[in-house]
């Protein structure tokens, strides 16, 4: 049973700060993405990162980052792509996890600033997403992909993206992952008044923009919808207080069907990104998380 934090005090402060305000309602999420993009928010990593060394490249319009483990010693990379209804920018949270994972991994993160909605979308960040595994795969050796709701919706299409093109990503890491952007799985009704962070109305807003031309139901969209086989290993963190769960539910099935290596960790009661917030759950999903890395690319150095 979740603790204290993660069952009553973090479900609180969302209600109470009226986190799912731009999700429960599509005018309000219209006028975000309005003032997003009159006013996009600062998106540099904290000072006080641990453990690694930090730096920024500008490639074809992205600000790349690399967190370089600060003792130098490579064992390979991750890209990692971060959370935000794809119209919110990346936060203190995700540079932190970002950080443990360089530091105490010997992996060697990529962390691009992809464009947001109302000027991205997925036909372009996707592409975009699969040269950067590429190119880190080519520089740091094998190379992972990670990310946390819109971002890991952006790292599951990636890695089909990358199937497709004969490239097995060694595992992907998706932490509360928005699968079908069309949230038409009939199980999210009965999730909704349970969950404090996100909603249908907006949320639909914003999964229609992030579309762009392309079908809601296209698998650069809803990877959901992608072929899962072929796929290399994938770990799933969901909470039962997630609108996203009832899908992340699906998703095992179909990996599983797909002979797909599942590592599949669901907790009861537990919110949206629960890896990323305070509380024993979400820090002993950060511990997993690293234990995880290591031992694949312990299995990866041991097969080369």
């Amino acid at each position: 049973m979740p603790g204290v934090l993660s069952r009553f005090l973090i479900p609180g402060f969302l209600r109470v700060t009226r986190r799912n305000r731009n999700y429960v309602d599509a005018e309000r999420a219209r006028a975000h993405v309005r003032e997003r993009g009159l006013r996009p928010l600062a998106y540099g990593p904290p000072r006080d990162l641990r453990g690694v060394e930090v730096s920024v490249a500008h490639e074809r319009g992205w600000p790349i980052y690399t967190l370089t483990p600060a003792d130098g010693i490579s064992r390979g990379g991750l890209v990692y792509a971060h959370g935000g209804g794809w119209v919110g920018e990346i936060a203190s949270q995700h540079w932190r996890l970002a950080a443990r994972i360089a530091a105490q991994t010997h992996l060697v993160v990529t962390v691009p600033i992809y464009p947001l909605i109302p000027f991205g979308t997925a036909a372009e960040v996707i592409p975009r997403f699969a040269e950067l595994v590429a190119a880190a795969d080519e520089r740091h050796g094998p190379t992972f992909l990670a990310g946390d709701s819109a971002g890991g919706q952006i790292a599951l299409s990636t890695a089909q993206y990358l199937r497709d093109a004969g490239h097995t990503v060694p595992r992907t890491i998706l932490i509360s992952p928005a699968l079908d952007l069309t949230l038409e799985n009939p199980d999210i009704d009965a999730v909704l008044p349970r969950d404090p962070w996100l909603g249908r109305d907006g949320g639909l807003v914003f999964g229609r923009m992030w579309s762009g031309e392309l079908s809601m139901k296209d698998p650069l969209v809803s990877p959901l919808f992608g072929d899962f086989g072929g796929l290399g290993p994938i770990t799933v963190f969901t909470g039962t207080r997630d609108i996203l769960n009832p899908d992340a539910r699906l998703l095992a099935a179909k990996a599983r069907a797909a002979g797909v290596d599942l590592d599949y960790q669901e907790e009861s009661g537990l919110v949206h990104v629960y890896p990323l917030t305070p509380g024993s759950e979400g820090a002993a999903a950060r511990r997993r998380i690293i234990t995880t890395l290591r031992a694949e690319l312990d299995a990866v150095h041991s097969i080369s």
